[in-house]
Order: C-alpha cells, then sequence, then structure tokens
C-alpha cells in the first residue's frame, strides 16, 4: 500500500472537513477545506505525515507477511491434537515442522 496526502487528511478529522479543487489531482496545492473550524495543515506537515503512515506501514511488512504466512489457528491445533495422540509434542511433530518452516521462510530482518 502506498499513502497518500488523502489518507493523511482523514487521520486528522473525521466527516468530509476537506476537499479538492481538483478531485483527480490530489495535491497540497488543490487541497480545499470545508469546514470553518478546521484549519488548513502546513504541507510540511502533510509530507511528514504521510511519511509516518508509509513507514510505519512498511515497518509491518515483516509481521503482516509472517501473520499470513502461519497457517489458520484451526489448522495448528488440528495438527497439535494429531501430534499430541501420536506423542510427538517434539521437532518430529508436523505442527512443530509447520510453525518452524514459516519462521526460517520469514527471518526477522536484522
Amino acid at each position: 500500500m502506498t499513502y497518500t496526502l488523502e489518507n493523511y487528511l482523514m487521520t486528522l478529522h473525521t466527516g468530509q472537513w476537506f476537499g479538492w479543487s481538483d478531485s483527480k489531482n490530489k495535491v497540497y496545492a488543490n487541497l480545499v477545506i470545508h469546514d470553518d473550524t478546521k484549519s488548513k495543515p502546513s504541507e510540511s506537515d502533510c509530507t511528514a505525515g504521510v511519511a509516518a503512515l508509509q513507514a510505519a506501514y512498511d515497518g509491518d511488512a515483516y509481521k503482516r507477511t509472517r501473520e499470513d504466512a502461519y497457517p489458520k489457528l484451526k489448522e495448528q491445533l488440528d495438527l497439535l491434537y494429531h501430534d499430541m495422540t501420536a506423542d510427538k509434542l517434539d521437532a518430529t511433530g508436523e505442527w512443530h515442522k509447520a510453525v518452524k518452516a514459516v519462521k526460517d521462510a520469514t527471518a526477522k530482518p536484522s
């Protein structure tokens, strides 16, 4: 996902407090404030806000990748059940192998 000026502005206030003089070109120069109780943020605040949103999203990439890679919880529980009944609650169990495969494939960044 790539964050935009519009994404940032939506984090500042609720409702339709802003709009665009040119809806096809959503840049700071075309930003219009519709709500008199709200002030127009500076362009540098907007640039920094977009950068912060993007950095937070990018920083979570590892977490999202790993979470999506794990088997669903019900599948993990089923693997654990079968491992328990086969007395394989060690590295030979299927649950351990499945979780280890994800951990190996998605090593934490340094």
